[in-house]
């Protein structure tokens, strides 16, 4: 697998990854419209991460995130596995492999939200996240345009400089992401 890091869209791996998206997130109220994340491309927001199939060129993993303003913390939006690719260690080869560029660019962290309610496929993704190194936050936030509850996980690049732990302070870093995100769109 070959990983593979863009800031702008482009003509091959940007619809790869748009069908991807769509493929992992079938509901459109479970996913940004496709204008909202191109838009964060088109701020400088926005970075698509990829694992890509040498052999045959396909993408089978892709994350959108982001550099959030004001902190040197890289914000995962979405990761999606294909289906098909399901199981194969493929979504923990994404993330080591964004551990690694969020390093290169000096970052501090990885900050994650993950649906707070008490069902077993919530339980199942804070499992994954916590299986790659994340820990999770106590806050409960709620949102006013969403009626689930969400918590914020965090991954710390750096023991001597560690990711805040106040669920409350993190959720502003992401609120302010969402709200730039859907800003004039």
């Amino acid at each position: 697998m070959r990983f593979q890091t863009l800031s702008l869209p482009d003509n091959e791996l940007w619809p790869a990854a748009l069908e991807l998206y769509h493929e992992a997130f079938p509901d459109v109220k479970g996913r940004k419209p496709d204008r909202i994340i191109e838009g964060m491309f088109g701020e400088g927001q926005g970075l698509l991460h990829a694992l890509i199939d040498e052999e045959s060129g396909g993408v089978q993993a892709i994350a959108f995130a982001a550099v959030l303003s004001g902190a040197k913390v890289l914000l995962i939006d979405y990761l999606a596995v294909r289906i098909a690719s399901r199981g194969q260690g493929l979504g923990r080869k994404l993330v080591e492999e964004i551990k690694r560029e969020a390093a290169r660019r000096h970052l501090d962290g990885l900050l994650i939200e993950v649906e707070a309610e008490e069902t077993e496929e919530n339980r199942a993704r804070i499992r994954f996240w916590q299986a790659c190194g994340f820990e999770s936050t106590d806050y409960v936030h709620k949102y006013i345009w969403v009626p689930e509850p969400y918590r914020a996980m965090t991954l710390s690049l750096d023991p001597d400089r560690p990711l805040p732990e106040d669920g409350k302070r993190l959720f502003k870093w992401i609120t302010g992401f969402h709200e730039r995100a859907f800003r004039k769109r």
